[in-house]
Parts: structure tokens; C-alpha cells; sequence
């Protein structure tokens, strides 16, 4: 168990214990969004920015519960959109938390379709979001690292490192085109 000390909005010296949290302890499960006309782009199908903005949100939710502090998005990656989802359909949002590093964390979400007319279910669209914890300054602050319980928890946990490496790579990758270029 760890002690985290930081300054309040009122210049207070403040803490709070850090310790592991569950996967379970800030996991949504199937948050429903009912699909209306109004929810539609010109083809017929749901909107993209539509989907993208209710997953930021429930995102935020799993990050907030977890960390216990404000969050801040910090990037996407990996949303692919596999199947439209159409006027009537029932959204179901599913979201957790699959692995915390010092300040951040990534959140997995998933999107499927439920046909109110035959209850049947579509995977429309799989994403991951990175967080960061902030303080009232804004400044990153620590987070509680993930206890993963279940095999699927676990293999979460072993992939998300493997998508930060990748994300790291990338960033340094641009970082350097991007100095080239002003060379």
C-alpha cells in the first residue's frame, strides 16, 4: 500500500492510500442507447462521432473510478467500426480497465448492436482509450495499479503492454519524421 500526497484546490496538503483495485471495481456493463432517426447519418446507419463520444464518456467513467481522480483522454487507438448499427438497434456499451502504469491507463470498450425485433447481438465496434490522472493543477498524478482476476482479465493485462511498447514506438517514430522535416 502506497501514500500519495497532493495539493488540494485550496493549497492543502492532502493524501490518499493507493492501493490495487479489481478490474470489477470500475468495469461498465452494457450502458443501452436506444438508436433514433435523429441518430442517423445520411446513409442510414448510426453515426460515427455519436458512437465515439458516448464511448469517451464511458470510458472517462471506468478511468475516474478507477484512479478515484479527474481524467483527461490522452489518446485512441484500434477503433475499428466492424458493422453499422441501424435505426432501432439498441446500443450496449461495455467498458474496463485493462492495465494502469504510473499515470495512465487504457481502457478497452466495446460496442454491440441488439436487434430489438429478434434480441440478436452484432459486435460493431472495439477500441482502446489511454487516460491520465490528474490533479487540480493538471499535473499527472499516480494511479492504482489493476489486479486482473479472470483468464480474460489477464491476457488483457499482458496485451495492453504490448499495445503502450507500440504506442511508445509510434510516438518516437513521428517524433523523429517530424525533425527531419524541419532539418
Amino acid at each position: 500500500m502506497k501514500l500519495l500526497m497532493f495539493i488540494n484546490w485550496f493549497g492543502f496538503y492532502m493524501t490518499r492510500e493507493l492501493k490495487g483495485k479489481k478490474v470489477s471495481e470500475s468495469a461498465v456493463h452494457d450502458h443501452a442507447y436506444k438508436v433514433f432517426p435523429n441518430d442517423l447519418n445520411s446513409y442510414g446507419t448510426v453515426f460515427g462521432g455519436l458512437i465515439m463520444s458516448t464511448l469517451d464518456r464511458i470510458a472517462l467513467v471506468v478511468a475516474e473510478r478507477h484512479s478515484e481522480c479527474t481524467c483527461v483522454t490522452v489518446s485512441v487507438d484500434s477503433m475499428h467500426f466492424l458493422a453499422p448499427a441501424k435505426r432501432g438497434d439498441v446500443l450496449l456499451f461495455r467498458a474496463s480497465i485493462n492495465k494502469s502504469w504510473k499515470s495512465s491507463m487504457e481502457i478497452g470498450v466495446k460496442v454491440m448492436a441488439e436487434n430489438f425485433h429478434t434480441q440478436g447481438l452484432r459486435h460493431i465496434l472495439s477500441a482502446y482509450f489511454t487516460f491520465v490522472a490528474v490533479d487540480e493543477e493538471r499535473n499527472p498524478i499516480e494511479v492504482p495499479h489493476v489486479i486482473p482476476e479472470t483468464p480474460i482479465e489477464k491476457r488483457r493485462y499482458k496485451e495492453a503492454e504490448v499495445r503502450r511498447q507500440r504506442r511508445k514506438k509510434e510516438a518516437e517514430e513521428t517524433k523523429e519524421s517530424r525533425l527531419k522535416d524541419l532539418s
